[in-house]
């Protein structure tokens, strides 16, 4: 059985995830951030794309209050943290494969076994063939054990997902900034979406998180 999967994203008034210089552009507050942690802490898996993690240079953990609280439930302290790439091209320094608990990558075929030579006992990799299925890969975490899959981008990453009918909820935090900038990366890419701007998602929330607003909406 495929988890159930939730897009987590934090953007701008105009729908910007960053802008455009060297340094990651911070959108949500603190309290965004410990919701964010309370969501992570509730999901078996989180997954986020390589060029997130070698734009952000992200650890992706949860706080030490709420391995706490995982632990007392019955769960690993950590949830699972997932990555997919078709380059191939993760450097084994980066801070994602030093802080937390299981790591997997997702990769192609010719990719696999150079990345296992350079990931050595940093993490597992899967290979799911010739291309980056992500309903493979969906099935691949269910057989695992995970029933509930946490996305936190990139754009490449949601837009895969969205656009291919896979995601069932979206977390829109939507911080009071506008970005502006020609070319800054965005939530969404242009893709076909399943019933196109025809089709209305289903609001379950809205909310103020300190300064951001939260929105969640769900797909099916």
């Amino acid at each position: 059985m495929r988890p159930y999967v939730l897009l987590s994203v934090a953007a701008s008034i105009d729908g910007c995830i960053d802008d455009t210089s060297a340094r990651t552009l911070v959108l949500s507050g603190d309290e965004d951030r410990d919701r964010v942690d309370q969501v992570r802490a509730d999901c078996d898996a989180i997954l986020v794309g390589a060029g997130t993690i070698r734009a952000d240079n992200p650890r992706l953990v949860v706080s030490e209050r709420r391995r706490t609280e995982r632990v007392a439930r019955g769960s690993a302290e950590h949830p699972r943290k997932v990555t997919v790439t078709a380059s191939g091209d993760l450097d084994p320094g980066l801070r994602f494969w030093h802080h937390g608990g299981s790591k997997l990558v997702y990769t192609v075929d010719e990719a696999a076994s150079r990345l296992r030579d350079r990931l050595a006992e940093l993490a597992e990799v899967a290979a799911l063939g010739a291309e980056i299925d992500f309903g493979d890969l969906l099935d691949d975490l269910g057989d695992r054990g995970v029933g509930k899959l946490m996305v936190e981008g990139g754009g490449r990453v949601h837009t895969a997902f969205l656009a291919h009918g896979l995601a069932d909820e979206i977390q829109l935090a939507i911080a009071p900034i506008v970005v502006g900038q020609p070319g800054a990366p965005r939530f969404l890419n242009p893709a076909s979406y399943p019933g196109g701007p025809n089709r209305r998602m289903r609001l379950a929330e809205t909310r103020a998180v300190g300064d951001v607003v939260l929105m969640r909406y769900l797909t099916r």
